[in-house]
């Protein structure tokens, strides 16, 4: 299987090879504070079935090891390295993939960082649309 996925103006493309070999949703700060989200869906590939496309990501390093790879045109959050942590491997922003639906999270991680609210979020009211 070959996925493609980028990011939101275009501007940065990829493709990767092959089943992932975890995915995830984390709720580590981390995360929460790179994508302004109260978590982000992770895919893992090892790096050699990874390549860019199309153009060139920006490369963050948010903590240690971690470098935060994103489109410095439109700013969306795509690949993530951790030579440290995950050596070999390149964790991709699920939501990024030109196919989301393909890769669903099979764990939360990080959940002692949670926000405390997520913990009961399917509660929540649902609406197909925004509220009118």
């Amino acid at each position: 299987m070959t996925l493609q996925g980028g990011c939101h103006c275009g501007a940065v493309r990829y493709e990767v090879e092959g089943d992932p070999m975890y995915a995830a949703l984390c709720h580590c700060i981390d995360c929460r504070k790179s994508s302004g989200a109260p978590m982000v869906a992770w895919a893992a590939f090892p790096a050699d079935r990874f390549r860019v496309t199309k153009g060139e990501a920006v490369t963050h390093n948010s903590s240690g090891a971690s470098m935060r790879c994103f489109c410095g045109t439109c700013g969306s959050g795509l690949w993530f390295t951790n030579a440290e942590m995950l050596p070999g491997l390149v964790d991709i922003q699920i939501v990024t993939l030109d196919t989301p639906e393909a890769i669903p999270p099979g764990a939360h991680i990080q959940v002692a960082e949670r926000l405390h609210w997520m913990e009961t979020a399917h509660d929540l009211p649902t609406f197909d649309r925004y509220p009118g």
